[in-house]
C-alpha cells in the first residue's frame, strides 16, 4: 500500500474488537509521531499512552465537552493523548507552531496505524482540564487531541454511521475549490 493509497482509504474507526495492540506496533506508531517535522526540530510534543482500562473509561465518560460524546472510546485498548509544551515550539504570523508540530505528528501516528491495520478516531471535542486531572498533565502542557487507537470491529455500530452521516465524512470538496495557483 502506498502513502497515497493510505491517506484515501483511511477512515475513522468508532467501534474497536477485544483485540489488543502488539507492543512492537504501537511502538513503531509511537515512532512515527516521535520523527515528524517540528518548529526549528524542537519536538515540543509529550504522547500520553492509556492502557488502563478504568482511565479510559473515565476518559470516555468524564472528558466529553457534549455530554458523553466520547463514550466509545471505553471499547478501545489504547487511547493516545497528544499533548505538547508550547514553550518548546514558536510563534509566529498570530500562529502558535505548538498546534501544527502535535497535529503534523499525530497525522503520521493515526496513518502509520491505519497501515497495519489499527483504526483511530482523531477527537477534539474533550475538556482539556478533565483530561489533565484524570490523566495528571501538568499545568504548562496542554493537550492538543486525543484518539483511540484499536483493531476496528467487524460490523460499524450504530453511533459511527450516525456520526460520520450528520459531519458528512464521506463528501469532500474538489481540488477545484480549494486550490489556486498563481494568485487568489
Amino acid at each position: 500500500m502506498t502513502v497515497f493509497d493510505v491517506i484515501k482509504s483511511r477512515k475513522s474507526i468508532r467501534k474497536y474488537s477485544t483485540k489488543d495492540i502488539e507492543d512492537e506496533k504501537l511502538n513503531i506508531i509511537l515512532e512515527a509521531g516521535r520523527l515528524a517535522p517540528s518548529w526549528q526540530n524542537k519536538q515540543c510534543w509529550r504522547f500520553v499512552v492509556v492502557k488502563d482500562k478504568e482511565k479510559i473509561h473515565q476518559l470516555a465518560l468524564k472528558s466529553g465537552l457534549i455530554s458523553k460524546a466520547n463514550f466509545f472510546i471505553k471499547d478501545a485498548p489504547v487511547v493516545i493523548v497528544v499533548c505538547a509544551n508550547p514553550k518548546e515550539s514558536g510563534f509566529m504570523n498570530g500562529q502558535h507552531y505548538y498546534l501544527v508540530d502535535t497535529a503534523i505528528a499525530f497525522q503520521q501516528m493515526v496513518l502509520t496505524a491505519y497501515e497495519m491495520g489499527i483504526g483511530s478516531c482523531w477527537l477534539g471535542a474533550f475538556n482539556e482540564e478533565k483530561v489533565k486531572q484524570i490523566l495528571e498533565i501538568p499545568e504548562n502542557i496542554k493537550v492538543v487531541a486525543l484518539s483511540p487507537f484499536g483493531y476496528p470491529s467487524e460490523k460499524e455500530g450504530l453511533y459511527g454511521k450516525v456520526i460520520k452521516a450528520f459531519a458528512g465524512s464521506k463528501r469532500r470538496k474538489s481540488l477545484e475549490e480549494i486550490v489556486h495557483y498563481e494568485k487568489w
